[in-house]
């Protein structure tokens, strides 16, 4: 799993598998899903960042697991 934050294109993009992307979906304004052959979900972009969390601070970008 890879998490990738582009300021420069103000986008957010979590990566969850390395299987080739061969549809990608805009399921709600400015959130697009990208799935693998086998129809699964492989990849989550989310555009406008800064729009959606104004007061991202991404030196406090935390994992968390459980």
């Amino acid at each position: 799993m890879k998490l990738t934050i582009d300021s420069s294109a103000d986008a957010l993009y979590l990566r969850l598998d390395t299987s080739p992307i061969v549809e990608s979906e805009e399921v709600s304004p400015g959130v697009v899903l990208d799935y693998n052959k086998d129809n699964e979900v492989v990849g989550v972009e989310m555009l406008y960042l800064s729009r959606r969390s104004p007061n991202l601070d991404l030196s406090d970008l935390q994992l968390e697991k459980r």
